[in-house]
């Protein structure tokens, strides 16, 4: 049982997470998990890799259900007995010309990308094995200096995030804040910008450090966490506005998750799409996309 590799990527029947999962069955030396919301639209992605000669596997996973969260991960408990390589992809954003109230976008968006996310770790990180990797695919406006509301509310926000003891109950408590005072209307004077896809991003990114240093931690040798802006890619989430293809969009996700055992550098980091390493504090970042 536990011979077999697995890999694991969420949100993987269309766009950059597609484009992983191929990348992933071309290189990945074990089986790969295609996971997805919807069976229909998970087993359909399949099959279309499957025309392509490769030999991916289907689960269902609806990250916003904690049911669909703790059934996946039980079937890989007890299937496999582990998992060496999680992508955590799966995401959601509002349109631009989204009508639904400031507060309800930021209730969905931090429920779905942040705790939706963080869920899925708590049930998947246990069964990582020695030298498994995780990666969460966060986005430009996932940079510690998109937090750009009134000051000095921005800095003292941008300075919490940023402390190296930050634990993940205060970045927990700091997202439900930002829920909260989105509903009160009174985000930017908090200090937040007025993007709720924004703040999940930077939740996550925030999130990232603080679970490398779990790992630096863990008896299990040489787990490794890293997040990454994939580019400005030409998806359904951004209204296939982005000049990247998907397949461009997958190069510094699909890089992370194939880091070789014992990787030095690269732990808890932020990486731009070209797989420049970027600081996530001070930056700067090399660019729009």
């Amino acid at each position: 049982m536990a011979s077999t590799r697995i890999c694991v990527v969420t949100g993987a029947n269309k766009g950059i997470g597609y484009a992983i999962m191929k990348e992933m069955c071309q290189k990945f030396d074990g089986t790969v998990y295609l996971t997805a919301r919807d069976e229909g639209r998970g087993n359909a992605a399949v099959a279309e890799l499957r025309k392509l000669g490769y030999s991916p596997k289907f689960h269902q996973l609806d990250i916003d259900n904690i049911d669909s969260i703790n059934t996946f991960a039980e079937y890989l408990k007890t299937t496999y007995g582990g998992l060496d390589v999680l992508v955590n992809n799966a995401g959601f954003a509002y349109k631009r010309a989204a009508t639904e109230p400031f507060g309800e976008q930021a209730e969905n968006t931090i429920r779905i990308n942040y705790f939706g996310t963080l869920n899925v770790c708590h049930a998947l990180f246990p069964l990582l094995r020695p030298h498994a990797r995780v990666v969460h695919v966060s986005s430009c406006v996932g940079h510690l200096s998109y937090v750009k509301g009134n000051e000095p509310q921005a800095s003292e926000l941008r300075s919490k995030l940023a402390s190296p003891t930050l634990t993940e109950e205060e970045l927990n408590e700091m997202m439900n804040d930002f829920v909260r005072v989105a509903e009160e209307g009174t985000w930017e004077e908090e200090g937040w910008q007025s993007s709720t896809y924004s703040v999940s991003k930077v939740g996550v990114s925030a999130l990232t450090r603080i679970q490398q240093r779990a790992f630096d931690e863990d008896s299990r040798p040489d787990l490794v966490v890293n997040n990454c802006h994939p580019g400005y890619v030409d998806t359904d989430m951004t209204s296939h506005q982005g000049p990247f293809t998907i397949e461009e969009g997958a190069v510094c996700p699909s890089y992370l998750a194939l880091l070789p055992n014992d990787v030095e550098e690269l732990r808890g980091a932020y990486l731009w799409s070209k797989k420049e390493v970027v600081d996530w504090v001070n930056g700067p970042t090399p660019g729009p996309y």
